[in-house]
């Protein structure tokens, strides 16, 4: 029975990220390139998507849905458009200081819904550019340019200017108002945020930042797991989208025993475990039904539900095991753990499959479902999200690619600029320990 149990696997595998991919080539608009931050009507560009996009061409280009050509021109455009875009303080410009807004207008590029300049959005952005630049090469005229634009797109984000007079790096700034009140304090996404800013060599922040962000993390003990607690799953994922932490570790994972690989396994069984227990008895969780992370919801909302008042919500960052919890199950977060734990994943993937909570959809699995929400014809799995989202698709197709073959991880390995950031950071062991000197952190270009 194994063999056709892997077998199933491999073909769920396929398809999830087959549909990944393909909407990061489909929902896209045909001049500016831009990637569409979900498939509402209307949507907006998010720039956090096209850095996955990047990412993830050369991927549709190995699975062959695209040739190497067409996604060097698709990857060739965005690049072009954020390196030619406006930069000013100009409240409709594409950015400022090497810095984007979360989201712009799909047709012209331009700032959208008076967001904020966002640091960790822009850092996925340019993470995905450099990923891309790996594959490529410089092969062609095209392929040298694409690997130019990134190069250049990384050296003029200002991260020196992002602190703010402070140690910890800002959340972001308007041109209304200046910078958010907000900065990146806590075990949070912006682990990658902080490595390629002290990877710059135009304007990095000192190491001294990293630290500081690192005293304000909370370790916990949950269960029987010891980790460094944050309550969603994205944020244990995020970050490992783009580098492999197995047997490397900073001062912080040192003085833990741990490393922030083995940490993002203890969250993914953390949540299985919440589910398991189900402390507010919602519906259908279980040990192969669970996944809590920021996602929309069905609410607001308050119902009697089986005799229940039951408070849903909308928007909202869930976690487990502190919440907020309404019954949402996000599917792309579970699949997004595959590298963490794919003994518990697999088993929770094929129960989704069962379910049908992909059915109609075009993009593979509905983003998030609530069983416990009444749906419209009273059938399971109850409410189902209407949408699909472009980070939710980014990170589901990077995470099954990295789980089996480890193709984003090994092309930013070869980056001296994750390098060079990691050792600034403290980071060491594991693959870093063997494939870089010491002095390296000093050495990249």
């Amino acid at each position: 029975m194994m063999p056709a149990i892997h077998n199933l696997d491999e073909a769920l595998l396929d398809a999830l990220q087959a549909h990944a991919l393909r909407y990061l080539l489909d929902e896209v608009d045909p001049h500016t390139g831009l990637v569409a931050d979900s498939t509402i009507p209307g949507t907006v560009c998010s720039i956090a998507a096209v850095g996955m996009a990047l990412a993830s061409y050369p991927l549709a280009v190995e699975h062959r849905l695209i040739t190497r050509n067409k996604a060097a021109t698709r990857t060739l455009r965005l690049l072009r458009l954020f390196h030619d875009a406006p930069q000013g303080e100009a409240v409709n410009a594409t950015g400022y200081r090497g810095f984007y807004y979360h989201f712009l207008d799909m047709q012209t590029g331009r700032r959208a819904w008076e967001s904020e300049l966002s640091t960790i959005d822009t850092a996925l952005l340019l993470v995905g550019a450099l990923t891309a630049a790996a594959f490529f090469g410089t092969g062609t005229e095209d392929e040298r340019e694409i690997n130019a634009l990134a190069d250049a797109l990384y050296r003029r984000a200002d991260w020196q200017w992002a602190l703010d007079g402070g140690l910890t790096l800002t959340h972001g700034w308007r041109p209304e108002s200046g910078f958010l009140p907000y900065r990146w304090q806590g075990y949070d996404e912006a682990l990658i945020l902080y490595v390629l800013a002290l990877g710059s060599t135009t304007h990095p922040i000192p190491a001294d930042s990293y630290a500081a962000w690192a005293t304000s993390y909370t370790w916990k003990r949950i269960y029987d797991h010891e980790l460094l607690y944050a309550g969603p799953l994205f944020i244990h994922q995020y970050s490992h989208l783009w580098i492999d932490f197995r047997g490397i570790r900073d001062a912080y994972m040192r003085d833990k025993d741990s490393d922030y690989f083995e940490n993002s396994r203890r969250a993914t069984l953390v949540q299985r475990e919440y589910a398991i227990r189900n402390p507010l008895g919602f519906a259908e969780y279980g040990d192969c039904c669970w996944g809590f992370t920021a996602c929309h919801g069905p609410g607001p909302a308050t119902l009697h539900v089986d005799g229940v008042e039951r408070r849903f919500l909308g928007y909202s960052a869930r976690g487990a095991p502190h919440g907020p919890d309404d019954g949402t199950i996000t599917t792309w977060a579970v699949a997004a753990s595959l590298p963490f734990a794919p003994e518990v994943v697999l088993p929770t993937l094929r129960h989704f499959a069962e379910l049908h909570v992909g059915a109609t959809g075009r993009y593979g699995f509905e983003s998030t479902f609530n069983p416990s929400y009444p749906s419209a014809d009273g059938q399971q799995p109850g409410w189902v999200c209407p949408w699909i989202y472009g980070i939710d698709q980014g990170a589901l197709g990077l995470m099954i690619e990295n789980y089996r073959t480890g193709a984003i991880w090994e092309r930013l390995k070869r980056s001296p600029w994750i390098v060079r950031g990691l050792l600034r950071a403290g980071f060491d062991g594991g693959w870093l320990g063997r494939s870089h000197a010491p002095g390296a952190a000093e050495s990249a270009p």
